[in-house]
């Protein structure tokens, strides 16, 4: 069995960490850590894992984590950079699902998180954790950068196309749209019931920090820069992104049968009958991400749906697809829960 640790297991990332290793047949979650919740049962912050997970938080210590294979970080950005170095001296694997090993450049990361990467040195070493991008990067890799969750949707809608040469990618149009966990779980006036209930906004029209790292996906699957407008916006429900994707085809071609046989072997992309319209209900709670295309006037505008489930294949899902891949597990290990309906 593989002995797993979570730092940070207080969050909605982190509960659904827990939500999942608790069922994963080839795991044995060991430690879990949270500074302000120390000594509290798991089960009396989360009561859903009473009588799963019998476990107390305990300080974010090497200590506490050395008898882990691997470790999740499922932290705010910025906090994994002080403790990464220890684990990862000690012989332990990392996966983390904050921003803090995903950009390579560390300038563009300091300008958009707003302070000083306190480790520098292994943003080089650390793999985006993209399992449909960088499966043999990711199977032996020993620090893991998770993608966000806006960003999977994005390069996993345009990665055939990318990949094949098939758009013009000096304009690509990415409108996203995320449930309220996305936000995580501090305060927020803006994610209060009464707020973002009946109601639909966008945000971050100037200027988003996933930008940069989606841009820095794209241009590596097609081998170039790329130009990107990416607009999130806030969706009133708990769990779900929806990404509508904007390109130009460069000619007439079959996207269809480019998408189908692209991902015919993938087993949590979908890629949906033609002129279909996936929701964000049938990926909840699932690692699935569903993808549909449409050609308005069968012209050469080439609109493509994106439905995942935010919390799941956009972080703790993904994040465990990964671990399944660097201990050389079936990948479907643990995530193979149909999406929850109604």
């Amino acid at each position: 069995m593989i002995k797993v640790g979570i730092v940070g297991g207080t969050g909605y990332t982190g509960v659904e960490l827990l939500r999942l290793l608790a069922g994963h047949p080839n795991t044995e979650l060991v430690a879990i850590t949270s500074r302000s919740e120390k000594g509290k049962p798991v089960s009396a912050l989360f009561p859903n894992l009473r009588g799963i997970v019998d476990l107390a938080f305990t300080e974010p210590t090497v200590a506490n984590l050395k008898q882990c294979d691997v470790v999740f970080f499922a932290t705010p950005h910025g906090v994994a950079q002080s403790l990464v170095p220890e684990i990862l001296a000690a012989g332990i694997r990392v996966i983390d699902l904050s921003a803090d090993f995903r950009i390579r450049d560390i300038d563009i990361w300091e300008q958009w998180y707003a302070q000083d990467h306190a480790a520098p040195n292994l943003v080089a070493e650390a793999v985006y954790g993209l399992p449909e991008f960088n499966r043999d990067a990711v199977a032996n890799a020993k620090l893991v950068a998770c993608p966000g969750c806006y960003p999977t949707s994005v390069q996993l809608g345009l990665k055939p196309l990318l990949e094949a040469g098939a758009i013009d990618v000096s304009d690509i149009i990415a409108n996203s749209a995320s449930g309220v966990s996305g936000a995580g779980k501090q305060a927020n006036v803006a994610t209060l019931l009464s707020e973002a209930g009946d109601n639909f906004k966008a945000y971050g029209a100037s200027g988003h920090r996933h930008q940069p790292e989606i841009e820095q996906g794209l241009a590596d699957m097609a081998g170039e820069p790329v130009g990107l407008t990416f607009v999130p916006h806030l969706l009133p429900i708990i769990r779900g992104i929806h990404t509508t994707l904007y390109v130009d085809l460069k000619q007439d071609m079959d996207v269809q049968a480019l998408f189908e046989q692209h991902y015919a072997n993938e087993p949590f992309v979908d890629v949906l009958e033609p002129n279909s319209y996936p929701e964000t209900r049938t990926v909840r709670g699932s690692n699935c991400c569903r993808i549909a295309l449409h050609r308005p006037g069968n012209g050469n505008k080439l609109v493509i749906l994106v439905v995942e489930d935010n919390l799941t294949k956009g972080a703790s899902g993904q994040a465990i697809q990964c671990m399944n891949i660097m201990f050389s597990l079936d990948e479907t290990a643990g995530l193979s829960m149909p999406a929850l309906m109604p």
